[in-house]
């Protein structure tokens, strides 16, 4: 059961390119912090825009670095059930523990081609697959129907669920099982999440404070909900402001504050505006993770 903080890892650039050194130095640092878990190459890691080459690289590089010390759920997504399996069957080869696959985005698959979708990845490559379902980008949402369908398949654990709907980890529980891991994939509402069925969170917030994030996930596991609703106040503003213009952009540049990889981005994203630069340092400071 994968629970916890994981952190939904930004992917560094150094003139266009890839930084290797510094992603790895960035990962020893969430595990020096206490994050429970790494996610390479996910929508904050900025899978649209990296090449097939870069992606698999990316993957390589966080499996190496975390050494088994954590664990790794690499992106493996594609709205290419083809390229969706190349890459769940190279996250295995590599050693990840598991794959994150998001549900195929602008073709608009019915519940009926989603299923057949996750059926081929699952027959493709023995590797633990968590579903992404985040209508927001995708615009399809996987209902709790097909979602308990999928779950019947070997390799189908759990799901990280950015759909914003409180009720959906209660139904999916009550669906498929509290052994289906329910991962968070939206800060802001991860305390009811936990509250309603859920393990743990894929987190943005997490690239600029691990040990806080770790800490209220260690806090609810601890049955001490006064220290939970206390850090999860502390960070709100943080969510909040991560999330001023498009993601990645503003933690990229959260990051960068921190020193720990320049705040490029790759077009069609561009970096945040000089008032949100603001809005995220201000969150920074209140939250104290930055001087």
């Amino acid at each position: 059961m994968f629970k916890g903080s994981y952190v939904a890892l930004v992917t560094p650039f150094k003139g266009g390119a890839f930084d290797e050194a510094a992603y790895r130095a960035f990962v020893e640092w969430h595990i020096e912090q206490g994050t429970d878990g790494l996610v390479p190459c996910g929508t904050t890691g900025e899978s649209p825009t990296l090449s097939h080459e870069e992606h698999k690289r990316v993957v390589e590089v966080c499996i190496e670095t975390a050494a088994g010390r954590v664990p790794v759920i690499a992106g493996a997504g594609s709205n290419s059930t083809a390229e969706a399996v190349d890459l769940t069957r190279h996250a295995k080869a590599a050693g990840a523990d598991a794959a994150l696959v998001v549900t195929p985005y602008y073709n608009k698959p019915s519940q009926e081609g989603m299923y057949q979708h996750y059926k081929a990845i699952n027959d493709g490559c023995d590797l633990p697959i968590i579903i992404y379902n985040i209508p927001g980008r995708c615009i399809v949402d996987m209902t709790v129907e097909t979602m308990a369908r999928l779950a019947k398949l070997p390799n189908i654990v759990g799901v990280k669920d950015a759909t914003k709907d409180l009720a959906r980890p209660m139904n999916t529980r009550l669906a498929i099982g509290p052994e289906f891991c329910q991962l968070s994939g939206e800060d802001g509402t991860v305390l009811p999440f936990l509250a309603g069925g859920g393990h743990g969170c894929i987190s943005v917030t997490a690239n600029v404070a691990p040990a806080l994030c770790a800490r209220m996930h260690r806090a609810w596991r601890d049955g001490d909900m006064a220290e939970a609703a206390t850090l999860n106040d502390r960070l709100m503003p943080l969510h909040m402001a991560l999330f001023c213009e498009s993601s990645p952009s503003p933690i990229k540049y959260a990051v960068s504050l921190l020193g720990k990889c320049d705040d490029e981005v790759r077009l069609p994203l561009i970096g945040i505006s000089e008032s949100s630069k603001q809005l995220v340092q201000s969150a920074m400071r209140s939250v104290g993770v930055l001087n």
